[in-house]
């Protein structure tokens, strides 16, 4: 279990979190929504240690990521896999160059071995047979699936999705949420998901939490979302644009 306690971040007096708490629990999906700007991605950035809070702590199997070294956080961060929004693949390498990324930075394994990992990892994605191409050549639920097989790489006992579905149709939105749960079902490792899609979040999650105003306000299970009059997470859900959560905070 991921454990986040009085969690405190400000930029330039701006307030971020103010003394956010939150289990992610472990081996189940776990999506995070919110209205723009609320600092998702930054919680995700926090969790894997590339930004310090101010102060509370995150404990990763009892360990406390805020008070780590570099050295300590650079083992820590070998435990994850990250699908980035913009699946951040490297445009001058091949499809199969980028998913063999980890292993060539962090294993001594003979070409051979990684090109065999390389193609069951495409091949767990639906990408069989694509190692030659370039991202230029790829759509953008291809890329997404391409980020997710270099994310795989490694066995991570962690996966993080940073909007994984955004500026897809919704398609293949679905067909990637179906994906990163079927993915979920075979490895159990614990993923955390960041999410606007509202249908998709309640149709994957095992566990959500809604963060607003530098606070977890919500969490739950999805049957607890879809079953509140809170009326803050009824706005939410129901994108109006009257209610609590101003349009233009």
């Amino acid at each position: 279990m991921i454990q986040i306690r009085s969690l405190h971040k400000s930029f330039k007096g701006q307030k971020v979190f103010d003394g956010l708490n939150l289990d992610i629990p472990q081996g189940k999906v776990t999506v995070i929504i919110g209205p723009s700007g609320t600092g998702k991605s930054v919680l995700m950035k926090h969790i894997l240690g590339l930004i310090r809070p101010d102060s509370g702590s995150i404990l990763i199997g009892g360990r406390d990521v805020a008070a780590m070294s570099e050295l300590e956080l650079g083992e820590v961060r070998k435990e994850f896999g990250v699908c980035f929004q913009d699946a951040a693949l490297f445009d001058s390498m091949t499809v199969g160059q980028n998913v063999a990324f980890p292993y060539e930075i962090h294993t001594k394994l003979p070409r051979e071995h990684i090109d065999q990992e390389v193609a069951g990892l495409l091949r767990e994605v639906g990408l069989s047979g694509i190692e030659q191409k370039m991202p230029s050549q790829l759509s953008g639920g291809m890329k997404k699936r391409v980020g997710l097989a270099r994310a795989l790489a490694m066995n991570p006992k962690y996966l993080f999705f940073d909007e994984p579905t955004s500026g897809l149709d919704p398609v293949i939105s679905r067909a990637i949420d179906m994906l990163i749960c079927d993915v979920q079902r075979k490895t159990g490792a614990t993923f955390l998901v960041i999410s606007h899609d509202i249908r998709g979040a309640l149709d994957m999650a095992d566990y959500m939490a809604m963060l607003y105003q530098g606070r977890i306000v919500f969490e739950g299970v999805p049957e607890k979302f879809r079953s509140t009059d809170d009326p803050l997470i009824t706005q939410y859900l129901n994108g109006r644009v009257e209610g609590p959560i101003s349009p233009i905070d």
